[in-house]
């Protein structure tokens, strides 16, 4: 079952004004062949999306993110966009500015930008083909696991540790059906390594 779409964690939503062009413009252009090769997307039997992307921002412990049910819309602005300012993993909270709540997703990419001062973005996308075939071969989170979560958090963490995954940059969720994770230094490198693997 696609478990999806919805916050599990505390929001301190500020400040919600839409972000600036300037801020957003890559996670735009990297976004559009994602939703092309329906990575990111919309369900339309459930009514959720589905797909988040973000990359490290200016400030120290910062990243920006897509904000929340936002895989709907084919082309985004700088207000579907969000900036998590601070977060706490074990609080389970997330504080945000812009025009749109962070995706459902932020403490997940909080963590993984923890592991490395090298990972500058996350992708995160579903692709049932994809997750069926690297869950056998790619670095995994337990399925016992859900997404948003402070524990799939950690499993990144473990991950990063125990497996391949600082290496290849792609990890599957066992646990979030169709679910896998792309990192890279760059937006280019995180999205094209997915936009690659679906073309095999």
């Amino acid at each position: 079952m696609i478990d999806e779409g919805y916050t599990k964690f505390i929001v301190d939503w500020t400040d919600r004004k839409p972000l600036s062009a300037r801020e957003t413009a890559d996670l735009e252009r990297w976004r559009r062949p994602l939703v092309a090769a329906g990575l990111v997307g919309y369900y339309e039997e459930l009514g959720i999306g589905f797909g988040n992307i973000s990359v490290r921002a200016a400030d120290a412990g910062q990243f920006i993110v897509s904000g929340t049910q936002t895989g709907h819309l084919r082309t985004t602005g700088p207000q579907h966009y969000a900036v998590v300012t601070s977060y706490d993993i074990a609080a389970n909270r997330v504080s945000c500015r812009g025009a749109v709540q962070a995706s459902s997703e932020s403490l997940t990419h909080a963590a993984i930008y923890e592991l490395s001062p090298t990972v500058g973005a996350v992708v995160h996308i579903h692709d049932m083909n994809m997750w069926n075939d690297l869950k056998s071969k790619a670095a995994t989170t337990h399925a016992d696991v859900g997404y948003g979560t402070p524990e799939m958090a950690e499993e990144f963490k473990r991950l990063f540790r125990e497996t391949d995954f600082a290496e290849t940059g792609i990890a599957a969720m066992a646990g979030h059906e169709s679910g896998i994770v792309s990192i890279g230094p760059s937006l280019e490198e995180a999205a094209n390594r997915v936009l690659q693997l679906q073309e095999r």
